[in-house]
């Protein structure tokens, strides 16, 4: 969530809202933030998680949020993101589910865009990574559904906090010898984050894997039980090396996509990474591999000091937010 002022983003947040469990979970979740979004305001949306396991297919996911959008907040002075077609209002939006669908990656990156112009974006959450080539200030996209953008390299699922570790590599070396991992959620990357002294407790909104403490103990003992051991059995700088193994890992799957873009859209080796999401320190070192200067999204964005962090975290929200301010300006100049 973010809110814009005068072209300000002047407050932002990010709320865990398991839309899996349930609509419900959404609606319990605007109702915790009404007290910080004013009174008569405009409002624009943009959409994720259609595809949950809330919802029989993507169709449904979009009609189910839209009448959420609609009960919670009305028709009125309410836009729906729907990304390559612009701003919709929700009567509008019923008709454009294919372009609304996941089309939060496409807000962040156009505004990203109307600023640096030719630039590598990327932005990692906690579950997912979105890469797009920005040329001459525009997205220049290959894919727009989620599986068009798989098989471009687009997006890669893997995030900085909720990720199962089997998902990202099979073997681990220990003491020398690699190891196949258990095919088990026992840990996750916000476990990998923790031990490296990578993470903002903050951002990891969600239970840990076993749903006890997150402190390095706590993470280093789910990461144990990827390879059938306790926490006492290797020092704390073993189990460092071994949630570096799988950061690296991950940062392999990002850099992989990442390589693809740029060489699909010709960008030139002088344009930067943007990084945006709780994942910048991921994005950071992916720049320092691409040898590409590193561009933190939060310095592209109009916003008031305390804000520009989490707008940066909660970029999706920020950039619809400032999109949408844009449009409505430029509609009453034009009236």
């Amino acid at each position: 969530m973010a809110l814009c002022e005068n072209g300000v983003v002047t407050h932002s947040a990010t709320l865990k809202t398991s839309m899996w469990l349930g609509i419900d979970e959404v609606r319990r979740g605007i109702e915790s933030l009404r007290a910080e979004v004013p009174a008569g305001a405009a409002n624009a949306f943009t959409m994720t998680a259609e595809l949950s396991d809330g919802f029989a297919d993507r169709r449904e996911g979009v009609a189910g949020i839209l009448s959420l959008i609609e009960e919670e907040f009305g028709t009125e002075d309410t836009r729906i993101y729907a990304g390559r077609a612009g701003f919709a209002d929700t009567a509008q939006a019923r008709g454009l589910a294919p372009d609304i669908a996941s089309a939060n990656w496409h807000a962040t990156a156009a505004l990203a865009a109307s600023v640096v112009r030719d630039a590598l974006f990327v932005d990692m959450g906690s579950t997912t990574t979105d890469i797009l080539a920005l040329r001459d200030g525009k997205v220049a996209n290959t894919g727009y559904s989620d599986a068009e953008r798989l098989l471009s390299g687009e997006l890669v699922y893997t995030g900085f906090t909720r990720s199962a570790l089997i998902g990202i590599a099979e073997r681990v070396p220990v003491g020398g010898t690699m190891t196949p991992l258990m095919n088990e959620y026992f840990a996750n990357t916000a476990d990998i984050a923790r031990i490296l002294g990578m993470l903002d407790e903050a951002d990891d909104q969600y239970p840990s894997a076993d749903r006890r403490e997150k402190t390095l103990t706590g993470s280093i003992g789910r990461l144990a039980r990827m390879i059938g051991r306790d926490g006492p059995d290797l020092s704390t700088e073993e189990w460092s090396d071994i949630a570096l193994w799988f950061s690296e890992h991950q940062l392999r799957m990002v850099h992989d996509g990442a390589l693809r873009v740029a060489a699909d859209h010709r960008l030139a080796r002088g344009a930067p990474v943007v990084g945006a999401g709780i994942g910048r320190p991921q994005i950071r070192r992916l720049a320092a591999r691409l040898e590409r200067p590193f561009v933190d999204f939060g310095t592209l964005i109009n916003a008031v000091e305390p804000a520009r962090e989490t707008a940066c975290k909660a970029a999706p929200a920020a950039a619809v937010a400032l999109l949408a301010a844009a449009e409505i300006s430029k509609s009453a100049d034009a009236g």
